[in-house]
């Protein structure tokens, strides 16, 4: 049987790569504690973010246009953290770095224990810092005990 273990790495092309990498250096370096490389494919920079579990790579974009998060395609990513006190914390080093993320806060709308920071990228990417949440570590440490 087939198991995906996680995401490997997720690419979004932008339209500036180098005011994209001032913002993502500042989010997910300096707040969130990714490591950074350069890369080139196909004579075309890249630049990889990445954690422990995944990367999060920029490249350039090939279409000039601001992302529109209700047109098909990615809606918003959001990077889970262990607890709402690191999501308060992640909050407050995006603020402290120029970042407009929202006030964290509890979305009892989502989930009991739901809370979280919003912001965007340069170009209208919607970005999210979320809690690891008691449904979802459930679903991971209960996985093969329950059908479906």
């Amino acid at each position: 049987m087939i198991e995906v273990t996680g995401i490997d790495h997720i690419y979004i092309a932008v339209s500036d790569l180098a005011v994209s990498e001032q913002f993502y250096d500042l989010v997910l370096v300096h707040a969130l504690g990714f490591r950074k490389n350069a890369f080139a494919l196909g004579d075309e920079p890249h630049l990889q973010y990445a954690c422990r579990h995944f990367g999060f790579v920029l490249r350039p974009a090939r279409v000039a246009s601001k992302h529109e998060p209700y047109s098909p395609g990615l809606h918003h990513f959001c990077f889970r953290v262990d607890s709402a006190a690191e999501v308060e914390e992640a909050a407050k080093n995006l603020c402290a770095a120029g970042i407009q993320a929202t006030q964290p806060r509890l979305y009892p709308e989502y989930a009991p224990d739901y809370v979280a920071t919003f912001f965007e990228d340069p170009d209208g990417v919607r970005l999210e810092v979320t809690n690891y949440r008691k449904n979802r570590r459930e679903r991971h440490d209960n996985w093969y005990k329950t059908a479906g």
